[in-house]
């Protein structure tokens, strides 16, 4: 008999060496109830998602309310109130004029659009600039172009042959007690100015995934950085594209990463928190000026893009509500990174951990692994399998013994990290880095 259920194709997931899949019953808050009556703390917001908590009544209520109105209207020549209140609360968190808000459905089709829009823009204004300048160790999402956008790795190789070509420079991550981050920084801006330089109209956009790189390793990086990369972008008139699907909504202990950074992309994608977890969401908002090269009469300068679901009032509604409750939790989101500096302080001399790293509500630190276990990718030939990689067996047996801690858990290789909802508590917080004190003792 098959472990998995017989209809079901799980994302991520090596199906052949996978373990049985835990059914959740029921999730309250911080708490998810498993089938079998375990409870558990969701330390990772269930893939970054869940902002709030679980089950959190004002998001259910909205949802509720608003289903017994208007479930869904097409969005092409109709609107309604959630999609322009919710619009308005977005333009309205964002710095300066990031005013022109436009809906899909998930982080991946956000940076799509976003692509799109940049592409588009230069075409629009006359100029031909095929190529974005993009960052090692990036993970956009995992449709095409977002995959173009990323790091080449086990999640794209077999697609290699489709995807599009893009420019990478180093993404200068840092940790706790690292002093050489000001020097790489340096360096990279100053090969990004000769790429400007020599290529002056080669480039629709420089993407970045700021202050955070989730996927490829919960990599974190410096306000400076973005705040250099800001001032070449405005020098070498190219466009600042944030990936803000994960660190949007309060993760980086402000609304949005470039708010903390003080730094104005020309577009920003969200998605993840939008709509505090409950429903798939995601907006790609970007500057007046971006907006008005698309306002004409000239098909070919009209965005032909849109969803099925774009703008669904229900998540719509779920926005409005997450939005209002970013005021009410901001004691905490912005308290958060305090509360995983003093754990992680704690923990600074364990002989199995280290690159200690926090920021906002995201602590992250890397396992030493002893023994070097390494696998080929068949197709490139590149090491899939080594004491840092996404596939360490380290991941594999902490997601098998978490549960039995009391703690969700799903490490990224050897990348330690927690991510928990709003609703966290500081005893709560020590109760995480406790389970995750005794998981090392067992692998």
């Amino acid at each position: 008999m098959s472990k998995f259920h017989r209809n079901l194709w799980y994302p991520f997931t090596i199906l052949k060496d996978a373990p049985k899949p835990l059914k959740v019953k029921s999730g309250k808050g911080l708490w998810l109830e498993l089938e079998d009556g375990r409870e558990i703390m969701d330390a990772i917001s269930s893939w970054w998602v869940n902002t709030f908590g679980h089950a959190h009544p004002k998001i259910t209520q909205a949802i509720t309310q608003q289903s017994e109105k208007l479930e869904h209207v097409v969005f092409a020549n109709f609107t309604h109130d959630p999609a322009e209140q919710a619009a308005e609360m977005i333009a309205d968190a964002l710095p300066g004029s990031l005013n022109r808000v436009f809906y899909s459905d998930d982080g991946s089709t956000a940076m799509e659009v976003a692509m799109k829009m940049a592409y588009q823009y230069w075409k629009n204004k006359g100029q031909d600039r095929p190529k974005f300048i993009c960052f090692e160790g990036a993970y956009h999402g995992d449709t095409f172009g977002a995959m173009s956008a990323g790091e080449r790795s086990v999640f794209t190789n077999v697609f290699q042959d489709l995807l599009f070509d893009v420019e990478f420079l180093p993404y200068p991550d840092t940790w706790i007690g690292d002093n050489t981050v000001g020097d790489r920084e340096d360096e990279i801006i100053a090969e990004l100015e000769m790429m400007l330089t020599d290529n002056p109209e080669t480039y629709a956009g420089i993407m970045i995934e700021p202050l955070v790189q989730g996927a490829g390793g919960m990599k974190m990086c410096r306000e400076d950085f973005l705040q250099k990369l800001h001032w070449v972008n405005r020098q070498y008139n190219t466009l600042l594209i944030f990936d803000e699907v994960m660190t949007g909504f309060g993760r980086t202990g402000d609304w949005f990463a470039c708010q903390r950074a003080q730094v104005e992309p020309d577009i920003i994608a969200m998605a993840k928190g939008l709509t505090g977890g409950f429903l798939p969401l995601s907006a790609t908002v970007a500057s007046d000026d971006i907006y008005d090269t698309f306002y004409s009469s000239d098909p070919e300068k009209t965005f032909w893009h849109g969803h099925s679901y774009t703008a669904n009032p229900l998540g719509c509604v779920a926005a409005i509500a997450a939005c209002e409750l970013m005021e009410e939790y901001e004691p905490v989101y912005s308290t958060m990174e305090q509360w995983h500096a003093d754990e992680l302080h704690k923990l600074r001399d364990h002989p199995r951990l280290k690159k200690h790293r926090v920021l906002g509500t995201i602590a992250a630190m890397d396992i030493d692994t002893e023994n070097r276990d390494v696998e080929v990718d068949p197709y490139t030939s590149e090491v899939l399998r080594d004491e840092d990689g996404y596939l360490n067996s380290v991941a594999d047996e902490i997601k098998k013994r978490c549960v039995d801690h009391g703690v969700l858990l799903r490490p990224l290789g050897n990348v330690l990290y927690l991510m928990p909802p709003y609703c966290t508590t500081r005893e709560q917080l020590s109760q995480m880095y406790s389970a995750i004190t005794d998981l090392l003792e067992e692998i």
